[in-house]
């Protein structure tokens, strides 16, 4: 008996959708194998971030580990933006004068790494770009380390909470997407 052309319409469609939609299964299947591979992967952040991404949908694993690393980049540039403007905002604001000089030079010392993180993100795209995949981590992990950095001039200005940890959170949560997808790469 030969199928209905509705039924077959049906199953057209099902092969069409797993065919043109598996872009975001693409993200999702990565997602969730780089969150069983490494329990330091939070894959609703793995899922919603590089899904955001406008080369997302036609990546496979190694340029999803890129996207990661571009993602690292993009932080990295909000966070200094963000900085300077506290900065600027900074010597016009009492309350921004009470917190003192120390805060203000935390910040600097911040504008500058974060700087480094860009760059060491950008690094690590290029690296994985190429197929240097151990480089590509370890500008990842560099990029933690500044990131760190960061976190401890803040603390050491007792800057509570620190203006940036949005920005420390990300950078630690994405370097950790890009290292676990980088190592599914085969």
């Amino acid at each position: 008996m030969r199928p209905s052309c509705s039924a077959a319409s049906v199953v057209f469609a099902a092969l069409a959708l797993g065919l043109f939609g598996g872009a975001g299964a693409t993200v999702v299947t990565t997602c969730r194998a780089a969150a069983s591979s490494d329990a330091r992967v939070d894959y609703g952040f793995c899922v919603a971030e590089l899904g955001k991404h406008h080369d997302s949908p036609d990546a496979d694993v190694w340029g999803l580990a890129k996207v990661a690393a571009l993602t690292g980049v993009n932080n990295a540039d909000d966070a200094i933006y963000d900085i300077k403007a506290m900065l600027r905002s900074e010597s016009k604001s009492r309350a921004a004068a009470a917190a003192g000089p120390t805060t203000r030079a935390a910040l600097a010392q911040c504008q500058k790494l974060y700087d480094a993180v860009g760059f060491a993100f950008a690094e690590a795209t290029d690296a994985i770009n190429a197929r240097n995949y151990a480089a590509g981590k370890g500008k990842v992990a560099q990029a933690v380390a500044l990131t760190r950095q960061c976190d401890a001039a803040m603390a050491k200005a007792r800057a509570v909470p620190s203006p940036v940890a949005q920005y420390s959170s990300y950078s630690v949560k994405i370097a950790a997407v890009c290292t676990a997808i980088t190592n599914l790469i085969k």
